[in-house]
């Protein structure tokens, strides 16, 4: 693992005289000129060395937002969703997830949202305008380096030197519903370095828990962006208590999730889970209500290889994604979630099992 900083015998002896980590902010992903040197395992192929902090110039004018103009009372009665609106924006809350509605269009959100994430210090892997989806590549927390007395004392001069073991990206999803509005969704992926042999000279990435603080975070930030004041994008992502939502059952000898929620809130929190999970959806039809996705099972990363294995042998190839359908269905007042192989056939092997608990610890 990298160390949080290297520096010399006397100036290490001198950093364990004080040491205490204090965040300046949740999050700070600016500020390193060059991204520390890892070992990179198959699910972190994005991870940039050079160019992972570049600082995008310029900034966002005043003049090209747009004022708000008030918040809205929020609805009332028996429906779950709790909704506030600031202009042309609505914010929607179900359980543990947040995403905003917005009353333009697609097209017209694309370019702003993702200069929100070029300002805040990321670059893009991915943006797929066609089915709008764009994700930031691997990232690292600068909010989260200890503040100790050396870091403090001498600053930016040894600031590059620092590193945590952890790495962050994030999806961005734009999506149409039905009342002809765009919800932007923001999902967080987390990987931590740990060590994998008791002299503590070898490491390997797997990935850590999603981090929803994060995502609302980040949809905070960007509600700002779009014409929130701090204090509207505060009051309206109050937490809110998560509910018991989704049940694993098993339907003609398959596995299914039951989600205690009606279609639309059910295909807007598989989106979401799939997106968070490590999917990679190629395609939706909501009509038919189906998510075309790529999956790989959860292997474990193998641990860096010593210098001669690494001469002596070639890299291994990391597992290849198979193509599965998310088939989401209207049961009653429920919803009926199941997986489906590439050609439409309902799934009973194991990996569609695992496919659907993954969704289902996802949205509990």
């Amino acid at each position: 693992m990298k160390p949080y900083f290297k520096l010399t015998a006397l100036t290490a002896a001198v950093a364990l005289s004080a040491c205490s980590v204090l965040e300046s902010d949740k999050v700070d992903y600016r500020g390193t000129a060059k991204a520390p040197e890892l070992s990179i395992p198959p699910d972190l192929t994005q991870l940039s060395k050079d160019t992972r902090y570049t600082m995008v110039d310029g900034g966002v004018s005043a003049s090209s937002r747009k004022d708000a103009k008030g918040i809205a009372d929020s609805t009332t009665g028996a429906l779950p969703v709790a909704a506030a609106s600031v202009a042309d924006i609505r914010i929607q809350r179900n359980g543990n997830q947040r995403w905003l509605v917005i009353k333009r269009k697609p097209e017209a959100l694309w370019d702003p949202i993702k200069d929100f994430w070029l300002e805040n210090g990321f670059l893009l892997t991915i943006e797929q305008k066609n089915v709008g989806i764009m994700e930031t590549e691997w990232a690292e927390n600068r909010a989260k380096l200890p503040q100790d007395i050396i870091r403090a004392t001498i600053g930016k001069a040894i600031d590059a030197l620092y590193s945590t073991p952890e790495r962050d990206k994030y999806r961005t999803r734009l999506e149409v519903n039905s009342d002809g509005e765009t919800e932007v969704y923001i999902s967080h992926r987390g990987m931590v370095e740990v060590y994998v042999a008791e002299r503590r000279d070898e490491t390997m990435w797997q990935p850590r828990p999603t981090d929803p603080e994060l995502e609302v975070e980040f949809l905070r930030r960007l509600m700002i962006r779009l014409g929130y004041t701090e204090e509207q994008a505060k009051t309206q992502l109050a937490d809110a208590a998560p509910k018991q939502l989704s049940t694993i059952a098993t339907v003609n000898a398959r596995p299914v999730l039951r989600i205690s929620e009606n279609f639309d809130r059910a295909w807007r929190r598989i989106g979401l889970s799939l997106d968070r999970t490590g999917f990679t959806v190629e395609d939706r039809d909501r009509n038919r209500g189906i998510y075309f996705v790529r999956y790989v099972g959860a292997e474990p990363i193998e641990p860096k290889p010593n210098f001669f294995a690494r001469l002596f042998s070639s890299s291994p190839k990391a597992p290849e994604a198979a193509r599965y359908q998310i088939v989401v269905t209207t049961e009653g007042d429920s919803t009926v979630v199941g997986v489906q192989d590439n050609k439409g056939t309902p799934d009973a092997t194991p990996t569609a099992q695992r496919i659907v608990k993954v969704l289902a610890d996802d949205i509990r």
